[in-house]
């Protein structure tokens, strides 16, 4: 964050130009070298146009941190005043923008966890932020609509298993109320939305909840697009990363002694502890 800008006045340079204009207000820089415990930090972040100050705040807080330092939502509410729900706001719009990225990975013991990813310059070196990249999707995702709707989440894993649960769950929502008939259009362009949920770790019927709660008593001329704006507005924020548990201890079978016949564990059978110091070649 120290790296001057060549193309910005100096200090003296700025300090003229207040005595030329004595009665104008503006910013001056009292800039020092930083050599020791500093994070470089792009404008693109700095001066972004639509992340709050939040967003940018802790993205530099992000950016500054050492590799595996733990940033889920509970860890920076309890190091920032601002509370979980405006944390987790925050964290969307950087996710939003490309400054974060989550990657569900595999750990050993066959556990799923959630990394972040911090990008300190989305779109890999252009100098304005890049739309984040969307994860693969089937062709079918991304065919033209004949009506617009909002745009929705979308999973890190879009996995055939889990969009068709989600598809499952939009079907089902003419149940709970007939206004919510989809067409398949409609239910094909939301499904990642419901996956995105899904993925982070929301049970369907909580999702079924969060979708069919308090709709208007009017008529709902576009049912799609309520479904679309809740799926965007309350999803949910990744769950925390857990460190994996350890694997269980190792217990033998039990085995008869060969010597005394008493019974101790041991991979394959044989001599019990103290049979095995009374043999000849353990002297």
């Amino acid at each position: 964050m120290d790296t001057q800008n060549t193309s910005a006045p100096s200090r003296a340079r700025s300090r003229n130009a207040g005595k030329n204009h004595p009665h104008a207000g503006g910013l001056v820089h009292e800039n020092a070298r930083h050599t020791t415990r500093f994070t470089v930090i792009g404008n693109h972040l700095a001066q972004h146009p639509e992340l709050s100050g939040l967003a940018i705040g802790l993205a530099v807080h992000i950016q500054s941190l050492p590799a595996e330092a733990h940033v889920d939502i509970k860890t920076l509410a309890d190091r920032f005043p601002e509370g979980r729900d405006r944390i987790a706001a925050a964290l969307r719009e950087l996710e939003t923008h490309g400054y974060l990225r989550r990657e569900r990975q595999r750990v050993p013991g066959g556990r799923i966890v959630t990394r972040t990813i911090s990008c300190n310059q989305p779109g890999r070196g252009h100098t304005d932020p890049a739309p984040p990249t969307k994860p693969t999707r089937r062709p079918a995702l991304d065919k033209p609509r004949s009506t617009t709707l909002p745009a929705v989440p979308r999973p890190v894993y879009p996995a055939a298993e889990l969009l068709r649960t989600a598809t499952d769950i939009l079907v089902g929502l003419r149940r709970h109320d007939p206004r919510l008939l989809l067409s398949a259009t409609d239910a094909e362009h939301l499904a990642p939305g419901v996956a995105a949920w899904l993925e982070r770790e929301v049970d369907p019927s909580a999702v079924r909840h969060a979708l069919t709660a308090d709709l208007p008593q009017e008529d709902l001329r576009r049912p799609a697009a309520l479904l679309a704006h809740r799926l965007t507005d309350r999803l949910p924020p990744p769950p925390p990363f857990r460190a994996p548990a350890p694997p269980p201890a190792i217990r033998h079978p039990f085995q008869n002694c060969e010597g005394c016949d008493r019974v101790f564990r041991a991979p394959d059978p044989g001599r019990c502890r103290d049979c095995r110091g009374d043999l000849p070649e353990a002297a």
